[in-house]
């Protein structure tokens, strides 16, 4: 299947590392700074490979190229233009986090994807963690009962060297702050997982120690789910000196679980009233990871490839990014109004919160 990627940045070398170990044909690269294309390239011992094309315009890189998957790695706030013009390409596309900026770019997203028949997976690549999955199978098997509420917290650090890696970061217009940037794998877990449905956000956001940026370096937020059970999300980037945790705790009738680990990617608490043969070695489950994006993005490319060679959705669509991005942007409009929201949201945007913290 021939690939290409857009965008070389930070998390590209977990997309390159995707696509080779998925045997994608590497067909092109592309980046606006022509030494992120090399460097990238040499990361991966691929600098010689003169098959590999190099563009610094993605337009001209798919208008030369027969291609059949894209995934977008650009700095955020382009990903949902970048993303609709594959779409009308016809080309099948993996974006990642967030999928857009806005609600209504992500509804274009969806609707056009439809209309072009072409698939578009939300590159939320913890939904793959052998943990989450482990978790998903106890919910879809029934083993909470009645769920009663759960929270998420992701804690860790973002310094001043991280940000002026790249001048888009922090700001309103190109990344938004903590919640979506950092957070925002954990706040799709938490909705996917207490049953997707949601029924109204209350959150409040502050910037305590990044006054250099736009956006929030803390969140947090209730969440009513329409079926009944509530939970409560904590993001920052403010903890000292460095990466503490992201945790996920699910409450149930007969079932607890925390999932632990840098990226949820363990399981610290496994309890269930039905107790089976196979839970002893779920307690056990740590699954070693290189960084903090855990070992997902393989097995999320390995998906998509599957749903194009059989015609159906990946497993994490363009509606999932778009469930993710609500929940965000949800709590981005309770800070600004002081107000519960409800849901669907429909109408708002990262950039509305600008001037939210003087900038």
């Amino acid at each position: 299947m021939k690939y290409a990627l857009i965008g070389c940045g930070r998390i590209a070398t977990n997309h390159i590392t995707a696509a080779k170990n998925n045997e994608l044909e590497i067909v092109a690269v592309c980046d606006i700074l022509p030494e992120k294309m090399e460097a990238i390239l040499q990361k991966h011992n691929l600098q010689d490979d003169t098959s590999i094309k190099r563009y610094t315009d993605y337009k001209k890189m798919i208008e030369e190229n027969e291609l059949e998957l894209v995934s977008i790695a650009t700095e955020s706030g382009i990903h949902a233009e970048i993303a609709l013009f594959c779409i009308d390409k016809g080309l099948n596309v993996i974006i990642e986090k967030p999928m857009a900026m806005n609600m209504a770019d992500a509804d274009e997203i969806i609707r056009r994807s439809k209309e072009k028949g072409v698939k578009v997976c939300a590159c939320h690549q913890n939904r793959f963690n052998l943990a989450v999955q482990k978790v998903k199978k106890a919910i879809d098997d029934g083993r909470f009962g009645k769920m009663s509420h759960g929270n998420i917290n992701v804690r860790w650090n973002r310094n001043h060297g991280y940000y002026d890696q790249a001048l888009w970061r922090g700001t309103w217009a190109q990344d938004g702050g903590a919640l979506m940037n950092q957070c925002i794998h954990g706040i799709d877990l938490l909705r996917w997982l207490m049953g997707n449905e949601v029924e109204e956000v209350y959150g409040a956001t502050r910037q305590q120690f990044h006054d250099y940026l736009e956006a929030e370096d803390i969140g947090v937020a209730v969440v009513k789910f329409k079926n009944g059970s509530v939970a409560t999300i904590e993001g920052t980037t403010n903890v000292y000196p460095k990466n503490l945790e992201e945790t996920l705790y699910l409450f149930g009738e007969t079932g607890t679980v925390k999932l632990g680990g840098t990226s949820t990617n363990n399981i610290d608490v496994w309890q269930f009233e039905d107790e089976n043969a196979d839970d002893e070695e779920a307690r056990k489950l740590h699954e070693v990871t290189s960084n903090v994006y855990g070992n997902g993005h393989s097995r999320l490319f390995a998906d998509v490839i599957d749903a194009i060679n059989n015609n159906r959705q990946p497993y994490v669509d363009a509606v999932a990014g778009r469930n993710a991005l609500e929940m965000v942007l949800a709590i981005y409009k309770s800070q600004k109004t002081g107000q519960p929201v409800k849901l669907p949201l429909t109408d708002f945007a990262s950039t509305d919160m600008k001037g939210t913290f003087g900038k």
